[in-house]
């Protein structure tokens, strides 16, 4: 089979400053300020064409770090990456444009794909007719519930035809007839074999829609296999993540910073 993305040793770095000053002297001086936070640690994962991957795990994983990533709008601090085909990210506000209007943002983000004038004039009223957004699409999208700018953003992603589409917690906001909707639509993408990444809390979605799942745990890949291998394992620890009191839970964190600073160090 051939592959869709091959992700290598990835590793994202951010700095934490404690205020301006801070974020100001790192600039200027050649002194060391803030905070290393590592979002990602040496993470690798391989999908095939047609694959359905489900990024999993609990808040501050990752999950959307990678997605970021592997849809080329965030880069790497060091590890490679390689996307075969043009990927598409779908997450709440993604590449909008706050003082455009919905309209403007279509043809904003077609341009920046590469269409044609010509070409953005034929997809603009399937566009949105799916986005369901009738008169407000001529409204600023700053003025957008994250429902709607879910919606338009849904809209554009799965009307450009991507060869790889990332679904990234869009599905979790709006109303429940708009989000069966998208899932058939993503059924459609799935049936036409191609590749998609799913980032959801929803694990009955998970199941459903997904053959492999990557779970992430504080940025380091905590288990990758099919669904059948990884999600009883996750629905077990997620069981018992949810009995643990806030300071086990603190304990918990701080023992896997521990273990991802040695892979760090490795």
């Amino acid at each position: 089979m051939e592959k869709a993305i091959v992700a290598k040793n990835i590793t994202k770095k951010y700095k934490l400053y404690h205020g301006t000053k801070e974020r100001l002297l790192d600039l200027v001086t050649p002194k060391s300020y803030g905070e290393d936070f590592y979002a990602l640690a040496d993470v690798s994962f391989e999908a095939e064409k047609g694959d359905v991957v489900g990024f999993i795990g609990i808040n501050g994983s990752g999950k959307s770090t990678l997605s970021n990533i592997v849809a080329g709008i965030v880069p790497e601090t060091s590890g490679t990456i390689e996307i075969n085909g043009q990927a598409s990210l779908i997450a709440v506000a993604s590449g909008l444009k706050g003082d455009l209007t919905g309209r403007d943002n279509i043809e904003l983000k077609c341009l920046m794909l590469g269409f044609s004038k010509d070409e953005i004039k034929k997809l603009e009223p399937q566009i949105i007719e799916f986005s369901e957004l009738d008169n407000f699409i001529d409204q600023p999208v700053k003025s957008y519930s994250s429902g709607m700018k879910s919606r338009l953003g849904f809209a554009i992603s799965v009307n450009v035809d991507p060869d790889i589409l990332i679904i990234d917690e869009a599905l979790s906001v709006g109303d429940k007839a708009f989000a069966e909707k998208s899932l058939d639509k993503m059924k459609e993408f799935k049936k036409m074999g191609k590749t998609m990444i799913f980032v959801s809390h929803s694990i009955g979605q998970m199941k459903q829609f997904c053959e492999k799942i990557l779970w992430l745990e504080y940025g380091m890949v905590k288990d990758f296999g099919t669904v059948e291998e990884v999600m009883p394992k996750y629905e077990r620890f997620l069981k018992e993540y949810k009995k643990m009191s806030k300071e086990e839970r603190e304990a918990y964190k701080h023992d896997a910073l521990q273990e991802q600073q040695k892979v760090l160090m490795a």
